[in-house]
């Protein structure tokens, strides 16, 4: 969806539409399950997944834009983690679209 057609919804919707892009590739949950063991330099990401170092980065910068994880320069390397604010945010607007759905309040037609 072009940039231009965001602005017809609102801001969950916007941001939950980040989250949902960020998390809609299995690379970037291996990513993100590696870095769940704590901080690491994209070489290791690369060891440890298998994907061209060019790949990981755009994989990389997809969770970083999405707010998931955060990137730390050491020298000249990047040392990444998971961003802890951004992780908790994005589980707050994932878990409020599905505490929504009220079972009880929808017609069923199927």
């Amino acid at each position: 969806m072009g940039r231009s057609k965001t602005n017809i919804f609102d801001t969950r919707q916007n941001e939950l539409a980040v989250y949902a892009k960020a998390l809609g590739h299995p690379a970037r949950i291996a990513i993100l399950d590696f870095l769940m063991n704590g901080t690491c330099v994209c070489g290791d990401i690369v060891d440890e997944i298998g994907l061209a170092q060019s790949t990981i980065s755009q994989h990389l910068k997809e969770l970083k834009n999405a707010g998931l994880i955060k990137g730390i320069i050491e020298g000249p390397k990047t040392c990444y983690c998971i961003n802890e604010e951004g992780w908790n945010n994005a589980q707050q607007a994932i878990n409020s679209l599905f505490e929504a759905y009220k079972k009880e309040k929808m017609q069923t037609f199927c």
